[in-house]
């Protein structure tokens, strides 16, 4: 149950949307790191693409130009809780503090939008999305989980992620750390082939709009 995609015992869960659209949300998760995050963003900038970044409220106080930087560049922010642990077994209070922080650090970045929440690790049980249920938000998961195979070379990673996609999936990703140079090698390859294939990537607030959400 902690690592289901579609169903939780209480609340909205997402993991992909009903569109009659072309379009598709590239997500990212953690950081922002000051190594990786204007690498990224410039990619999306060449690209002329627009994403979602769920980032941990600790990396944000560490990096907060790295936050301001997501938001300025018209991406969507969304929280990833703030210690990253798995919010399994924690107390309501400490979850409810967890998203708190979090959101403090977005806000306090300068970013203005719908924030989402997705859950570390993607685990919750029965405290996460009860908390939740009460905050009426959603727990945000993923219908494609993009990491690359042992060895896998970059284009092959790609081409796999852009064959699976289908309108109204939410793709995970994630580059904020130096173990992930393969990801973020097959980034722009990834957004030319969606591109290719016919996907709009777009920020995932606008997928579930799209969806009638």
């Amino acid at each position: 149950l902690s690592k289901s995609r579609s169903y939780q015992l209480f609340g909205a869960i997402v993991n992909r949307v009903e569109v009659d659209r072309p379009m598709v949300a590239l997500t990212f998760d953690d950081g922002p790191t000051p190594a990786f995050t204007d690498e990224v963003l410039a990619m999306l900038a060449a690209a002329a693409a627009s994403g979602t970044f769920f980032l941990t409220g600790a990396e944000m106080e560490r990096y907060p130009e790295g936050t301001r930087a997501i938001s300025a560049a018209g991406h969507e922010i969304g929280n990833h809780s703030h210690s990253h642990r798995r919010m399994v077994v924690m107390a309501p209070s400490v979850v409810r503090a967890e998203i708190a922080q979090t959101d403090a650090a977005i806000r306090a970045a300068g970013y203005e939008g719908p924030i989402l929440f997705r859950p570390p690790y993607g685990k919750k049980l029965v405290v996460l999305p009860w908390v939740l249920s009460r905050m009426g938000r959603p727990a945000v998961m993923w219908s494609i989980e993009a990491d690359p195979l042992p060895g896998e070379a970059p284009e092959d990673f790609a081409a796999r992620i852009v064959a699976a996609a289908e309108p109204g999936d939410i793709v995970l990703m994630h580059l904020m750390y130096s173990s992930r140079a393969t990801d973020r090698a097959a980034l722009p390859l990834i957004l030319e082939g969606l591109r290719q294939k016919g996907l709009e990537p777009v920020r995932l607030s606008d997928l579930i709009e799209a969806g009638g959400g």
